[in-house]
């Protein structure tokens, strides 16, 4: 039986759900099939290896050696070139055969990839198929153990996310590397039975505005409610709009921090020591945009984003209030708090919707359609 605070979204929600069967009918001309991942950029050396044997060619395709299955080599700059092994060339590819995978650095990887000179040093990018990649990434991103609906919502947020990464990323030697400023991808080792289910139930499915796949950004937790993209990042996006969140069960829905006067003032620096700490402008939802730093030597003005990644916050949805030996920080939601909340997703999950509810949810104004059809 649905609970008092899911009553609001309901019929929005059923409405939603039809809307986005006929959309499904639809199919969007077909993307590239392979994702490009930067898995390490400008390092001294990688360590690369195989579990089958792997082919290593030059750019043309040239055969110039083997990696035999269970054996490693270092990659490393030498000159212009990248020597490993016994060969040496200024970008070097490799593809393990019978359908064996790569060691790139400290995990295992599905795909090709391709070795080449930047930074300074030796960088590997990850060349995958798109829905091999997503078995990481919804590993990754949620807990593999979560309700059915909300990986498989998180499965299609992330390939359109990576999808639109990759349109904008035409004269960029990768689409998106490992980490939160993208997507989390750990090859293998983000992968579970779960996850894969997911992505095969959701096969080519993107999220769309007028025909082209969203921005399909997502956040852990958002402390209550989404905020609009344009009052955290830029301009307006008709599908990125605050909507309520359902993550009141999310650990991170409520947080504290506390500093000691001396602390705080060596991490935020440049005023001496800080007597008070006011804010000048939020978001519509609480969000620290400025803060007015008062201390002994100075007064400054500080971005809520300087703030959160100088002292460590889990989002800019916070209050400081002073005590007698230093300042608490009260805090909700985790990350930026716009479109999908992981957490939010879980609770609609249990509660019954399915993913299509709640990406219709998370992402208004947009609609489910299928890539390729």
């Amino acid at each position: 039986m649905m609970t008092d605070r899911f009553f609001g979204i309901a019929f929005f929600l059923r409405w939603q759900w039809w809307y986005s069967l006929g959309i499904l009918l639809l199919a969007l001309p077909a993307q590239a099939a392979d994702v490009r991942v930067a898995i390490k950029q400008g390092v001294s050396q990688i360590q690369i290896g195989g579990s089958k044997t792997i082919i290593v060619r030059d750019r043309a395709g040239k055969k110039l050696g083997e990696i035999p299955s269970g054996y490693s080599h270092t990659a490393r700059k030498s000159g212009g070139t990248i020597a490993l092994g016994n060969v040496q060339n200024s970008e070097l590819w490799l593809k393990p055969t019978s359908e064996g995978y790569l060691w790139i650095g400290n995990r295992w990887y599905r795909g090709d990839a391709r070795l080449f000179i930047s930074r300074n040093g030796v960088s590997a990018i990850n060349h995958v198929d798109i829905e091999d990649y997503l078995y990481s990434v919804v590993g990754a991103e949620m807990i593999a153990s979560w309700h059915i609906e909300a990986l498989k919502a998180q499965a299609v947020a992330a390939r359109s996310y990576a999808l639109h990464k990759q349109a904008e990323s035409r004269n960029r030697s990768y689409d998106v590397d490992t980490t939160t400023a993208t997507q989390v991808y750990k090859g293998l080792e983000g992968e579970a039975s779960s996850t894969q289910r997911a992505v095969r139930e959701t096969a080519g499915e993107v999220m769309v505005y007028e025909g082209k796949i969203i921005l399909a950004v997502f956040h852990s937790s958002s402390g209550g409610h989404t905020e609009n993209v344009e009052d955290i990042w830029r301009s307006p996006l008709p599908y990125l709009r605050g909507v309520t969140d359902y993550d009141r069960d999310a650990p991170v829905y409520q947080w504290t921090k506390s500093f000691s006067r001396a602390e705080l003032s060596r991490l935020v620096g440049g005023v001496g020591t800080i007597q008070s700490m006011t804010p000048i402008r939020t978001t519509p939802q609480g969000r620290i945009v400025t803060m007015q730093v008062a201390g002994d030597r100075e007064t400054r003005q500080v971005s809520g984003a300087q703030l959160r990644s100088a002292l460590g916050l889990r989002s800019r949805l916070f209050t400081v209030s002073a005590t007698g030996s230093g300042f608490v920080i009260q805090g909700r939601g985790f990350g930026h708090g716009v479109g999908l909340s992981q957490w939010g997703a879980k609770a609609l999950a249990e509660q019954g919707y399915n993913y299509r509810q709640i990406l219709g949810h998370y992402y208004q104004n947009a609609a489910l359609s299928r890539i390729g059809g």
